[in-house]
């Protein structure tokens, strides 16, 4: 089961960090090192390790916890290393997404207010090309026209130990066939989101992120999420539901 997490607030040095973890991350496309972290905060190493776990419990980031220095592997809807998802701005690359559902969310960002972001990925069945233009939360064009989100895990398991498993089990298909493929490749059923369904399931995220300062820690909720997920029209009988 997902780590379960008591509810709490973020301290003020920690919504200090992700404010700024944000904005870096979004002008360069990538996240900082910890020396540009101190430099802009203040703060020193030993702080900012507490304030990185504290951010990490949270589910702001994930942490390679392995590391002295805190790499950063994920910031949602970041991620530090090459995923399913390349998002360009403008006719550059400008970062990687965190997954195909939470690249449908980043263009709601403040810093991309009203620009056109393209989404480069592919089909997790296939591998042949999937393109998503997007623009203030709104989907504007997919190629191909009936691209779909496989999520091939269950949010019972979802955060074990962290969410880089649950964030490579989100992907694009083609469609629905290419799906029904997809899942006799990895032997695992899955449900099947429309871009308008995960639209919908991201949207309180991204009307939050960065939008609201002292926006609350994340929690995985198994069974809530089960429910909101089936109440948006999916089909999750594959979770048992």
């Amino acid at each position: 089961m997902p780590q379960q997490v008591p509810e709490f607030r973020f301290s003020d040095d920690a919504l200090k960090v992700r404010k700024f973890l944000y904005e870096y991350w979004c002008e360069h496309g990538h996240g900082p090192n910890l020396r540009i972290v101190h430099e802009a905060t203040g703060f020193p190493r030993a702080r900012l390790v507490d304030i990185y776990r504290e951010l990490d419990i949270g589910l702001i980031i994930t942490l390679d916890q392995r590391a002295h220095n805190l790499n950063i592997l994920k910031m949602q809807p970041f991620s530090s290393f090459p995923s399913q998802v390349a998002v360009h701005l403008g006719e550059r690359f400008h970062c990687w997404a965190g997954c195909a559902m939470e690249s449908i969310a980043i263009s709601r960002m403040p810093p991309f207010a009203g620009k056109e972001m393209r989404l480069e990925s592919y089909c997790a069945c296939c591998l042949a090309p999937v393109s998503i233009r997007v623009r203030d939360g709104a989907i504007l064009t997919t190629t191909p026209t009936d691209v779909r989100i496989h999520v091939s895990t269950s949010p019972r398991d979802w955060n074990t130990p962290d969410i880089v498993c649950m964030c490579d089990s989100m992907n694009f298909v083609h469609d629905a066939a290419h799906a029904a493929r997809y899942e006799q490749q990895i032997c695992r059923r899955g449900v099947l989101f429309t871009l308008e369904q995960a639209r919908r399931f991201v949207a309180s995220t991204g009307e939050a992120r960065m939008w609201r300062y002292d926006w609350e820690p994340a929690y995985v909720r198994p069974e809530r999420i089960i429910a909101g997920i089936k109440a948006i029209g999916v089909d999750v009988s594959s979770w048992g539901a």
